[in-house]
């Protein structure tokens, strides 16, 4: 693994190919593309094994353990339950909008954790200088492209909603309308501070800047906490679950969704969490880098980190209101994400003199 202070990259205007990627050759990126979309999805599957066991320890329960070893085979058998069950469509749905809606979730949410730096460079031995990229690519703006494609994964739960010709559900595809754009902003604005520290929005850029000075946690600490908070709200978890509160709308935008339909939005909810934890942990806790052995197993690690603070999260809060949810976007994070922005510029401006 070389090291990846090799990986300097700099900013530029456009969507420009990094260097490195030109000598892989193209059966290798194949691969690669495959190796990624298998992780996704078999991390998004034990990650509702790893949330119920964990639960269960909180609760004092047992959690999965008929299905396999200790339940492992639990979330190969929720997936052909939900493979096999009766695909129902209401009478008044929109057909087209409602077919459509769950896959824009899912398609939006993988493409987004395509995005994640999993690793740096592994060169092949034996071979005329080829290597194998440990990420997909690094557009020079993937920061960007990852919360744009958050903003259009929205529009699958808006429209499921609206499409399902139920009340409940166009409520909770309003409320997640709402909700998602309100903190949606926090979550940009809480990585203005990133940018201005490094001068990059690279993600590979990023790890390459704090490996050669220092995690971004210890100087940008409010926007790490603002991070996290806002990325809860955006995913739909507990306890920011609004748009599909059972007390109040039944389940929501999706409560007129079966079968493998339902299964897209669950798959979509569960990979925007490991999204926005491996954007976390590359923004903030140096991605694939550490003093010891990096490689990528601790971006692995560092995610489990943050999905275990969901998880704890969602087994301890209650619900908020939603009055109370779109206050404290609008009164508490977002003066105190201008106040981190205008702080940090003041110090970069001046530090840099």
């Amino acid at each position: 693994m070389e090291a990846i202070g090799a990986l300097k990259l700099t900013a530029t205007p456009t969507f420009a190919e990094v260097d490195i990627l030109k000598s892989q050759p193209g059966w290798v990126s194949l691969i690669t593309i495959v190796v990624l979309l298998f992780l996704a999805l078999t991390a998004m599957a034990y990650m509702t094994y790893y949330e119920r066991k964990l639960i269960a320890y909180m609760q004092d329960r047992l959690g999965p353990t008929r299905t396999g070893f200790r339940g492992l085979l639990q979330p190969a058998a929720d997936g052909v339950k939900l493979l096999f069950k009766e695909d129902i469509i209401p009478r008044g749905a929109d057909r087209w909008v409602f077919f459509f809606a769950p896959i824009v979730v899912f398609v939006c949410a993988l493409t987004s954790f395509m995005l994640i730096p999993l690793g740096g460079v592994w060169r092949l031995p034996f071979s005329p200088g080829w290597h194998v990229n440990l990420f997909l690519t690094d557009l020079n703006v993937g920061i960007l492209v990852i919360l744009a494609l958050g903003g259009i994964g929205v529009y699958g739960i808006v429209l499921g909603g609206y499409a399902s010709g139920n009340r409940y559900s166009l409520i909770g595809g309003l409320r997640s309308a709402a909700q998602v754009i309100s903190y949606e902003i926090i979550l940009g604005l809480s990585l203005v501070g990133v940018m201005l520290i490094t001068g990059t929005l690279s993600l590979n850029g990023i790890v390459g800047w704090q490996h050669d000075n220092v995690w971004l946690v210890l100087l940008q600490p409010v926007a790490f906490v603002l991070y996290l908070v806002a990325a809860i709200a955006e995913t739909n978890r507990a306890p920011f679950d609004l748009p599909e509160a059972e007390n109040e709308l039944t389940a929501g935008f999706h409560t007129e969704y079966s079968g493998f339909r339902f299964s897209m939005f669950f798959l979509g909810e569960y990979i925007n969490m490991l999204v926005v934890s491996g954007l976390a942990a590359t923004v903030f806790l140096g991605g694939y880098d550490f003093p010891i052995f990096p490689g990528p197993w601790w971006i692995f690690i560092k995610m489990l980190l943050f999905i275990f603070i969901y998880v704890w999260l969602r087994a301890t809060l209650p619900r908020f209101r939603f009055d109370q949810l779109m206050g404290m976007a609008w009164k508490v994070m977002l003066p105190l994400c201008l106040l981190n922005i205008l702080v940090t510029a003041t110090i970069t401006l001046l530090v840099s003199r």
